[in-house]
């Protein structure tokens, strides 16, 4: 028996078309019932020991799970079809997108990748004695707590650890936070009278689970609100300093962390040879968790807090989000469009959120306009990481607009530059990022907003995020017939290389991340790929002619897919055997410059070895007099003749 989809008007206050939303999605629906949480929940006992169900319900969940745990049965699947659709100004109109929602929440997800994260509860509290000592003295039953103090504060109670020093860096996250101190002194507990301390030593080293910080200055740590077991007040704040030591002694146990992302440190382009070249995830990360590691990066998945902006700006495709991954966000796009289309929708528009923004959608239902009936919600546990590549597959899936919701803590910096991005290949007017904290104004930005045609032949991108971003920008731009024109440090262009200036010395083949620039084996040739360069600047760097330009544009034809001839010189042919090598015009140059006025060149034979190839040039110098190869003579062979002749003589 498959999954059964239970539907609920709410006492009659959304209308609902059971026939219609089977048909559409593709699953069997019960009637349409009024009042399943309360009066009618003996009938949703039964309906869920038939098999597999899906609750149309968002705001009752709870008393389903409970049921469900005493029946002893699977937990039911939920779905929101009230707020996000049936509350709706538009309602009548709304059942292709309970359709779509419906058919979404069917989907099966994949499961983020994760690691125990242990916490014994050792507690480091970092502030005056004032305020530090009275919570260390109240949480020293529960946690393990040493305070260093940053005043002449005298401790009283020996039921908690207390030293004095500098807290120079602090690194790592809940269960594994490492600390240097400068200037420690530890106490002595023995004795009559105040307490006396330790010599001051430097360097010193310490570990704990967890960080109380009450120093009221500036964080030791990125993004502190985003740090996992680093706990920060305001000392003057009581109640916010109360509500720390709640959290404390909540953080003791063994904890799930999710591996937000993925790393591939072959496709990382971060340097080659000591040469700097892609930084994206460096200069974006907002909580350090990136580091450069030699030529790749190196991701701390215990600092990592997921925003995603990493992945939506790697170049590369090194780095890849997995909560959820690609495919998977990909996969819910496309049946949200299906769906809504096979039940009739011609113009889907997306609105893209976070649980911010399902508070938001849910606060316009019960007591504003709701959403447009065209407008489906998509929620994701983060919307920082939503770059470019999905925005594009968005509309390629067949959705007519697509809006992402901010929250008041959304990381903005790589949402503005992707979406810079994806204006600049599908145009201005179907993508949007909507900062508004009122619902009622969220939901007449909506209902006002112009709704462009949708894609006539909907496409399913798929591959990584560069080749669903091409794959995509194919679809939307089907009559280009020249490259589009991209904004400045965009992740797709050309090479631009003034062949006055270039001697084809090809070092910028030999450092290329991605094998965009690729030599010739049998000429002298600097070849280019336009499809797989990354822009990541490595070869304008370290180009000692200052003869490489880059240029952002996305060429969507199919000769970006193979190698392009941006320079090419004729070869030199070696004056003794004829073998072709090196660059003609260099080996000319080199001549003029040299022979005859530089002293290792200063006679015609010297000068004539820059005219031979590598075979003939060794050979030449073998038969000097001063043959560099030469070495010593070799001793003679002593034989058994000359012990018989050194007797004779003697």
């Amino acid at each position: 028996m498959g999954t059964k989809l239970i539907l609920c008007d709410c006492a009659g206050t959304q209308d609902l078309e059971a026939e219609k939303i089977a048909s559409a999605c593709g699953i069997a629906c019960s009637k349409v019932h009024t009042a399943l949480c309360t009066a009618e929940l003996e009938t949703v006992a039964s309906l869920m020991q038939d098999g597999d169900t899906v609750i149309a319900c968002g705001q009752e969940q709870d008393v389903f799970r409970d049921l469900a745990d005493e029946l002893n049965i699977d937990m039911p699947g939920f779905v929101d079809l009230r707020d996000r659709a049936g509350w709706s100004e538009q309602s009548s109109d709304a059942t292709p997108k309970m359709a779509a929602l419906a058919a979404e929440a069917l989907l099966p997800q994949p499961i983020t990748p994760s690691v125990d994260v242990f916490s014994e509860g050792t507690c480091f509290i970092v502030g005056s004695g004032d305020v530090s000592f009275e919570l260390a003295d109240r949480l020293s039953d529960t946690l393990a707590v040493t305070v260093l103090m940053t005043d002449g504060a005298s401790p009283v109670s020996r039921s908690f650890d207390v030293v004095r020093g500098q807290l120079r860096s602090l690194n790592g996250a809940l269960g594994g936070f490492t600390l240097r101190l400068d200037a420690l002194q530890q106490l002595k507990p023995g004795g009559r009278g105040a307490f006396t301390w330790t010599e001051a030593r430097d360097g010193a080293h310490s570990a704990c689970d967890i960080i109380i910080d009450l120093t009221g200055g500036t964080a030791f740590v990125q993004a502190p609100a985003k740090r996992e077991g680093y706990l920060r007040a305001d000392p003057k704040d009581p109640l916010a300093v109360e509500r720390l030591a709640y959290e404390a002694v909540q953080l003791v146990g063994t904890f799930e962390k999710p591996l937000y992302v993925r790393l591939e440190e072959t496709l990382c382009a971060h340097s080659r040879a000591e040469q700097i070249a892609c930084t994206n995830c460096l200069d974006i990360c907002p909580t350090g968790a990136i580091v450069p590691a030699g030529e790749h990066v190196s991701i701390d998945p215990m600092v990592c807090a997921g925003c995603g902006e990493c992945a939506a700006v790697c170049p590369s495709t090194a780095i890849t989000y997995e909560d959820p991954p690609v495919s998977a966000l990909l996969s819910r796009m496309h049946i949200l469009a299906r769906t809504y289309r096979r039940a009739g929708g011609t113009s889907p528009r997306l609105l893209v959120h976070d649980a911010h923004g399902a508070e938001m959608i849910r606060l316009a239902a019960r007591f504003g306009r709701g959403l447009p009936a065209d407008v489906i919600p998509l929620e994701l546990n983060v919307i920082s990481g939503f770059g470019h590549a999905e925005m594009l597959a968005a509309l390629a899936h067949g959705f007519a607009r697509v809006d992402i919701l901010l929250a008041p803590t959304t990381e903005r910096d790589a949402l503005d530059r992707e979406l810079a991005l994806a204006q600049a290949i599908a145009g201005p007017d179907g993508l949007s990022l909507i900062d508004e904290a009122d619902p009622d104004a969220m939901a007449d930005l909506l209902y006002a907003q112009d709704v462009p045609s949708p894609l006539a032949d909907p496409v399913l991108p798929l591959g990584n995020r560069r080749q669903i971003a091409r794959l995509s920008a194919q679809a939307l731009n089907p009559q280009a017939d020249t490259p589009l024109s991209l904004p400045e440090n965009a992740p797709y262009g050309a090479v631009a290389v003034n062949t006055d200036a270039c001697t084809l010395c090809l070092s910028c083949v030999s450092l290329c991340p991605s094998g965009a620039l690729v030599d010739n084996p049998d000429k002298p040739q600097l070849n280019f790929q336009q499809d797989a360069c990354l822009q990541c600047g490595l070869c304008k760097g370290v180009c000692p002619e200052d003869a490489i330009t880059l240029v952002p544009q996305l060429d969507l034809s199919d000769a970006a897919l193979s190698q392009q001839v941006l320079n090419e010189e004729e070869p030199f042919a070696c004056v003794e055997c004829g073998a072709l090598f090196g660059v003609k015009s260099t080996v000319e140059r080199i001549m003029e410059k040299l022979s005859g006025t530089h002293p290792m060149f200063a006679t015609s034979d010297k000068a004539r070895m820059i005219q031979m190839c590598d075979n003939c040039r060794v050979n030449a110098q073998f038969q000097q007099s001063d043959n560099p190869f030469q070495s010593n003579p070799r001793p003679k062979v002593v034989t058994t003749e000359d012990y018989f002749s050194k007797r004779k003589d003697h």
